[in-house]
């Protein structure tokens, strides 16, 4: 999940945070449960704390659909926009 954070803030692409969200979801939970269940956690916190803050809910939901495909095996790249490339070479998701 921090590889995908990281990534995140040094493409600084609008409308690509959903493509994070799933890719760091999907990292965490392919390491196993715990992986699994270590990204529902975070995901869950941090999306609370964005609520409580002010951000919308609307926003809220669309990121928790994008952790949960992300979370259950879904491709992430189906969030990717398009002609957007991640600047970590080492991204496993790559096209």
């Amino acid at each position: 999940m921090w590889r995908a954070y990281n990534d995140m803030r040094e493409a600084n692409t609008i409308d690509a945070d959903k493509y994070f969200h799933a890719r760091g979801n999907a990292d965490a939970a392919s390491r196993g449960e715990g992986g699994k269940w270590a990204a529902e956690v975070i995901s869950n916190g941090r999306e609370w704390m964005q609520e409580k803050m002010g951000h919308g809910a609307e926003d809220s939901a669309a990121d928790q659909r994008a952790n949960e495909h992300g979370r259950n095996g879904g491709d992430p790249n189906v969030f990717r926009p398009a002609g957007h490339r991640t600047p970590c070479s080492s991204e496993s998701h790559e096209d």
